[in-house]
């Protein structure tokens, strides 16, 4: 199940630019909330008559994995809200980032305190946001409800214990390739953005060359062997992993 994050923030522009790029990297679920009261509504499962709440098409009524919460909101506040969440028992534990115009050092030290989890100052670079989201799930302890192995039958992949196996075959994977195989396989039938995948594995300090990427890939398919097929290139956007049935009936 992919996470579900909620957006809380009053101006639709930079809402909806957050929205799209948590759900085109097609790792997250994101609904949009563009008041402190129709966000809280939200949380606590109560429907708001609210035009200025977005939901995703399929819906989604279960407790947010992580909150990106504006500070300056008309109304109740981002402080408020924050203050509410840790008291509430559905968002007591929910990872929040808090977003804001601000740069006194007093408020950043204020909404920490009231038990938010990160805290970036407008304008923001959205892939440092993204980078963000991730490494709160990973602190909150989000990865251990993903899956622990994927198995098609032709590939084997053992999260847990970093192990590959191709056709029953071991294969000995540097720590970077097996990252990217991971990644990949977690978004099975989903392209996977190349700056995703940099930002992911090298983080956002690298500075290299763009090529290591293909480089790492090109070295990857071929330690799979047969299996490598499964790796697909989408060229000018990323990559695409599909399981082995789909590899064998596109190649028949």
């Amino acid at each position: 199940m992919k996470p579900y994050i909620l957006i809380i923030e009053d101006d639709p522009d930079i809402a909806e630019s957050i929205r799209y790029n948590l759900e085109r990297e097609g790792s997250f679920t994101a609904q949009v909330a563009l008041s402190g009261e129709a966000g809280l509504n939200l949380v606590l499962g109560k429907l708001s008559t609210e035009s200025a709440l977005r939901r995703p098409a399929e819906g989604n009524d279960a407790p947010p994995d992580l909150i990106i919460l504006d500070l300056n909101l008309p109304g109740l506040n981002g402080f408020e809200l924050c203050r509410r969440f840790r008291t509430e028992e559905q968002t007591r534990r929910t990872p929040i980032i808090m977003l804001t115009a601000r740069t006194d050092e007093h408020d950043k030290i204020r909404g920490l305190d009231l038990g938010a989890d990160d805290y970036m100052t407008k304008p923001f670079s959205v892939r440092e946001l993204m980078a963000r989201v991730r490494a709160a799930l990973r602190r909150s302890g989000y990865e251990e409800q993903s899956p622990k192995l994927y198995d098609d039958g032709l590939l084997r992949i053992d999260y847990a214990d970093f192990a590959v196996f191709c056709q029953q075959q071991s294969v000995k994977l540097t720590r970077k390739e097996f990252a990217l195989l991971a990644i990949l396989s977690r978004n099975k039938g989903r392209v996977v953005p190349r700056e995703q995948l940099l930002d992911q594995v090298w983080g956002l300090e690298y500075y290299g060359e763009a090529r290591t990427l293909d480089v790492h890939i090109s070295g990857l398919r071929k330690k799979l062997g047969t299996c490598g097929a499964c790796i697909e290139t989408v060229i000018g956007i990323g990559y695409r992993f599909r399981p082995a049935p789909e590899v064998v009936e596109a190649e028949v």
